[in-house]
C-alpha cells in the first residue's frame, strides 16, 4: 500500500478519534461545570445547526480550493476551537456562553473536514492504483475502530483526568490529522481535469446548490432518504431506546458495550468490502445491507437479553458497513467531481441534523405509548424504508454512472 493511501487513512482516522471522544467529553465538561443537563443540551443543538449549515457552505469551498487544504483549514480551526476551553478554564473560568461559542466555532471544522476527505478519495484511490471500493471500505472499517475506540479511549481518559483536561488531547489529535494530510501530495488529492465535464457542469453559485443536485437525482435521492431512515433509527435506538432500557433494568454498564458491538460490526462489514467489494456486485451488497440491519433492529427491538441486543447491535453494524460503503461509492461514482464537495457537503449537512429528530421522536414515543411500542416502531421503519429500496428500479444502477 502506497504512503499515500496510509497518511489518507490515518489521518482520516486520527480526526474520526478526536471527533469521537470530543463527542463524550464535551457534554461531561459541560455538565460538570453547570451542574445543568439542559445546558448540555443546549450546547448540542448550537453545534448541531452551525454544523449542517457549515457542511453547506464550506462544501462549495470544497471544490475551489485543493481538497487537501480544506482538510487542513478545518483540523485547525477544531483544534484552535478545542484550545479555548482549557485555556478558558485556566484564567477566568468557564461559563454556559464560552461552551456555546466553541461549539459554533468548532461546527465549521468537523463536517468541513469530513467533506473533504471524502471528496478527495477517488484521487486518492487513483494516485495509489487502488480500486476505490476497497479504499472506501478500509476508511469505512476505519470509522468502525474510531468509534469503536473513541468512547472506551474517552472514559479513561475522563476517569483520570479533569474532563476539560482532555480537550487538550482532542485538540492534539486535531493537529496530529492536520499534519498527516500535509504529508499527502498536493497532486494526489486532484483528479486530471475532464474538459468535457468542465465545459457541461456549471459551477455551484448557491449554497444550496448540493441539495439541488441530490433533489434532481432519482438515484441520489433515494440513496439520501434512506440514509435518513437509518439514522433516525439508528440515533433514536443508541440515543433513547438503549439508555432507557438498561436504566429500567438497572444495568448501564451495558450501554457502552452496544455501541462496541456496533463498532465491531461496521469494521467487519467495511472490511468485508475492502477485500471483495470489486469481485460482487454492488447491488448485491446493497441488498445484503438492508436486509441485515433489517434483521439487527428487529433483534433489538425484542429487547431480550442482554446477548440478544449485543447480537442485533453487530448484526446492524455489519449490514450499515457494507451497505454505507456502497452508499460512499455511488456518491463518487454519480457526482462529477468539480461539484463533489458542494454535495457531499449537502449530504453531511443533512445527516448531522437528522439524529437529533431521531432521539426526539424516540423519546416522543416512548413517553406516549412505552419502551416496546417504541422499538417495534423504529424497527417498523427501517423495514419499510428498505422495502422501498428494493422497489426502486434506480437501485439497479449502483455501480453505474448515472446519465
Amino acid at each position: 500500500m502506497k504512503r499515500t493511501v496510509v497518511f489518507y487513512l490515518t489521518s482520516f482516522g486520527t480526526s474520526l478519534l478526536g471527533n469521537s471522544i470530543t463527542a463524550i467529553a464535551l457534554p461531561l465538561v459541560v455538565l460538570f461545570t453547570t451542574g445543568s443537563p439542559l445546558s448540555a443540551g443546549v450546547v448540542a443543538i448550537a453545534a448541531a445547526v452551525p454544523a449542517a449549515l457549515a457542511g453547506l457552505l464550506m462544501g462549495s469551498l470544497v471544490d475551489r480550493i485543493n481538497r487537501r487544504t480544506a482538510a487542513v483549514l478545518s483540523d485547525v480551526i477544531s483544534a484552535a476551537a478545542l484550545l479555548v476551553l482549557p485555556i478558558v478554564d485556566l484564567t477566568i473560568g468557564l461559563s454556559l456562553g464560552w461552551f456555546l461559542a466553541v461549539a459554533v466555532l468548532n461546527s465549521f471544522g468537523d463536517v468541513p473536514g469530513l467533506t473533504a476527505r471524502e471528496a478527495m478519495l477517488p484521487a486518492i484511490a487513483r494516485a495509489a492504483a487502488m480500486d476505490s471500493s476497497r479504499l472506501i471500505g478500509l476508511r469505512e472499517s476505519l470509522a468502525g475502530v474510531s468509534l469503536l475506540l473513541g468512547p472506551a479511549i474517552a472514559g479513561i481518559l475522563v476517569a483520570a483526568f479533569a474532563p476539560v483536561t482532555v480537550l487538550w488531547i482532542t485538540s492534539g489529535l486535531a493537529t496530529t490529522a492536520a499534519l498527516l494530510t500535509l504529508l499527502i501530495p498536493k497532486s494526489a488529492t486532484v483528479l486530471a481535469p475532464d474538459h468535457t465535464e468542465a465545459s457541461t457542469t456549471p459551477p455551484a453559485r448557491s449554497v444550496f446548490h448540493g441539495l439541488g443536485v441530490i433533489v434532481r437525482s432519482p438515484l441520489l435521492r433515494g440513496l439520501v432518504l434512506l440514509g435518513m431512515a437509518l439514522a433516525i433509527v439508528l440515533a433514536a435506538t443508541q440515543g433513547m431506546v438503549i439508555p432507557v432500557h438498561f436504566a429500567f433494568q438497572d444495568e448501564p454498564q451495558f450501554v457502552g458495550f452496544v455501541l462496541s458491538a456496533l463498532a465491531a460490526g461496521l469494521l467487519i462489514g467495511g472490511g468485508c468490502f475492502a477485500v471483495l467489494g470489486h469481485r460482487i456486485p454492488h447491488r448485491v451488497w446493497f441488498t445484503t445491507g438492508l436486509v441485515l440491519v433489517a434483521m439487527g433492529f428487529s433483534i433489538i427491538g425484542v429487547l431480550g437479553p442482554v446477548w440478544s441486543i449485543f447480537a442485533g447491535a453487530a448484526i446492524v453494524g455489519v449490514g450499515g458497513g457494507s451497505m454505507n460503503a456502497v452508499i460512499g461509492l455511488a456518491f463518487i461514482e454519480n457526482v462529477d467531481d468539480s461539484q463533489r464537495g458542494t454535495v457531499l457537503g449537502a449530504q453531511n449537512a443533512i445527516m448531522t441534523l437528522v439524529p437529533a429528530a431521531g432521539i426526539g421522536v424516540a423519546a416522543v414515543l416512548i413517553e406516549v405509548s412505552g419502551l416496546h411500542l417504541a422499538t417495534t416502531a423504529l424497527a417498523a421503519l427501517w423495514i419499510l424504508a428498505a422495502i422501498g429500496a428494493l422497489l426502486t428500479p434506480r437501485l439497479r444502477r449502483l455501480g453505474q454512472h448515472e446519465a
